[in-house]
């Protein structure tokens, strides 16, 4: 059950800021657009299933459609040739987005110090929340979940529009 956002309570009724009303509902109606490409993947769809169950914090909609998803998880090794396409899919993604990137070859590249392979996708999206592990955890997937919950729950609804967040969106080459 999530928790009630900061307000004035009475008789009958309950006054809180539009902010933290959307933030509640955002966070916990999360969809998960999986970019999976290796072992990490394999990780993901242990946390989809019934011992760890994801749909606990909002999140049973898995979809692989970009514009009906506000959440790209990349998970696995990314190769330079497929990073325009994980910009394309976060392009395509309706705003608010947010990204995680899970394991430490979508986070820094991995043991795959090589020529073909992208040194974490931080250098074609903007990454929200990192995953550490090789390739992590479960419960790992599930707190970096946790993680961006409370990123969406505290955004304000004016950040997206913000010099800050065009400036790191223009450092990305993103209009």
């Amino acid at each position: 059950m999530a928790e009630m956002p900061a307000g004035h309570e009475g008789q009958g009724f309950f006054a809180t800021t539009l902010d933290s009303v959307i933030g509640l509902a955002r966070k916990n109606s999360i969809w998960p657009l999986p970019f999976a490409t290796s072992c990490c993947g394999i990780e993901f769809m242990a946390t989809m299933g019934a011992t760890y169950d994801l749909a606990r914090f909002g999140s049973e909609r898995v979809g692989f459609s970009p514009r009906q998803c506000d959440l790209l998880m990349v998970m696995g090794t990314i190769a330079k040739k497929m990073g325009p396409v994980v910009k394309q899919v976060y392009l395509q993604m309706a705003e608010p987005r947010w990204v995680i990137a899970v394991g430490a070859c979508a986070s820094s590249g991995g043991i795959f110090d090589t020529y073909s392979v992208l040194q974490g996708i931080d250098q074609v999206v903007p990454v929200d929340v990192y995953v550490p592990g090789c390739p992590p955890r479960p419960e790992a997937i599930l707190d970096g979940v946790m993680r961006i919950q409370d990123l969406i729950g505290k955004e304000s609804l004016r950040r997206r529009n913000s010099e800050q967040y065009k400036a790191l969106l223009e450092s990305y080459g993103i209009q």
